[in-house]
């Protein structure tokens, strides 16, 4: 059966009139493995001396037997943590890398975007270049000369046009392996994040083209990890882990999926606890945030958020008062509270006190940090304790907040008749 009358079987996808549409990419039970050596052979006296020595190696799966269509037209993401298999598959897409297993069928013309500097010549000019690449992508050596002022000109490298490449920055490189990809009229375009290296300015203007390519009929296939760009961009997306498709579907739930996967275990940038002096008036414990019943370090947007410290008095204190801050990354305060016993209340000598507080989770995604203070007398020129951070934690999701908190889970507009 011809691949344009292959239609997908993938009911999820959110746009009905692109998820009826035949196939462009057509990937069946595809499996790439790698063999990784347990040692490093450097020197050429060590491979001389022993030339037929054999090295141990482990097999590295990056692709286990996976199997998805992309419809013709559609913007299509793939995400996942570093060494899931993004890469890789992307590279059999462009035959950079040849599937040990399984099949791959693609309709139209294909134009690559994967590694900055692959298929450019160093020793020739942009303008040479361009000509060059065209032909590699299936052009006509006459059509792809007449595209150069165009891709120079979209590049913004008019003045450097007859420079080496070697003697180009790689943001130069960039813009101009981009310009050539999208004015290639190739029907599949296979782009890497690659285009992070760009400045705010080139990226912008990509912003603007991928707008454009969505509804142009070309079919894209993005490798990011730019979750924004995932649910603005993408008809679809699917979810890698371990060279294994863990979800595929509407790019909204793929994102959240990608956020909570990478945020399952802690992110490190947590200080250990101050040690406190020999001597000291009070000791902190343990710190911790709660979320659902379990300890985190890492809480989705929007869900409960508890925290909680124990400190134990070696000797009395005389009206505690116990003082909390969070700050952002950028140590700008967020918000806090405090609590504080009677005036002629104290903690006994060698006694615990829990504090526990009940925190609205309305941060905006990010890395945040826990302030604390401890005074006796509630008199802030008696400091028991000052850290300036007793435990970090990060809030991942995908709703993006006006400024560093969500001040408002209801907003109406109401439309009065005039008098």
């Amino acid at each position: 059966m011809p691949l344009e009358e292959i239609v997908s079987p993938t009911p999820e996808a959110p746009d009905a009139e692109v998820a009826a549409r035949p196939a462009a990419i057509e990937v069946r039970n595809v499996t790439k493995s790698f063999e990784i050596p347990l040692e490093r052979v450097d020197s050429i006296k060590e491979r001389v001396l022993h030339p037929l020595q054999s090295v141990e190696t482990r097999r590295l799966v990056a692709l286990s037997d996976i199997s998805f269509d992309v419809h013709r037209g559609e913007f299509f993401g793939i995400v996942g943590r570093n060494g899931t298999g993004k890469s890789t598959l992307l590279k059999i897409l462009a035959s950079i890398y040849r599937a040990e297993a399984g099949t791959i069928r693609m309709a139209g013309r294909v134009a690559p975007f994967i590694e900055l500097g692959v298929g450019f010549n160093a020793d020739l000019t942009a303008r040479e270049n361009v000509v060059l690449n065209g032909v590699l992508m299936g052009l006509q050596r006459d059509d792809a000369e007449s595209r150069v002022g165009a891709v120079i000109e979209f590049a913004e490298l008019e003045d450097f046009a007859d420079l080496k490449l070697k003697n180009y920055s790689s943001g130069m490189l960039v813009r101009l392996a981009f310009s050539i990809m999208i004015q290639s009229d190739a029907d599949i375009l296979l782009i890497d994040e690659v285009l992070a290296v760009g400045d705010a300015a080139f990226q912008q203007k990509c912003k603007d083209v991928f707008h454009e390519i969505r509804g142009s009929g070309r079919t894209v296939v993005l490798v990011t990890h730019d979750m924004s760009a995932v649910e603005q961009y993408c008809h679809r997306a699917m979810l890698l882990d371990g060279g294994d498709i863990v979800s595929i579907g509407d790019p909204d739930e793929v994102a959240q999926r990608y956020l909570r996967l990478n945020f399952a275990k802690p992110t490190g940038g947590q200080d250990d606890h101050p040690v406190a002096p020999d001597g000291a008036e009070i000791l902190l414990l343990d710190a911790w945030l709660e979320s659902n019943g379990e300890r985190t370090a890492n809480v989705e947007q929007g869900d409960p958020l508890a925290f909680e410290a124990v400190f134990q008095a070696p000797t009395e204190i005389p009206g505690p008062s116990f003082g909390f801050v969070i700050t952002n990354a950028e140590a700008v305060e967020i918000g806090g509270f405090n609590v504080n016993v009677g005036l002629d209340d104290a903690i006994a000598a060698g006694q615990t006190v829990r504090v526990r507080a009940a925190i609205e989770n309305r941060f905006a995604p990010g890395r945040y940090a826990m302030q604390c203070w401890v005074h006796r007398n509630h008199s802030f020129a008696e400091p028991l304790l000052v850290s300036p951070r007793i435990l970090d934690f990060v809030v991942f999701g995908t709703d993006h907040t006006v400024g560093l908190v969500k001040i408002s889970d209801q907003v109406e507009l109401l439309f009065e008749e005039g008098e």
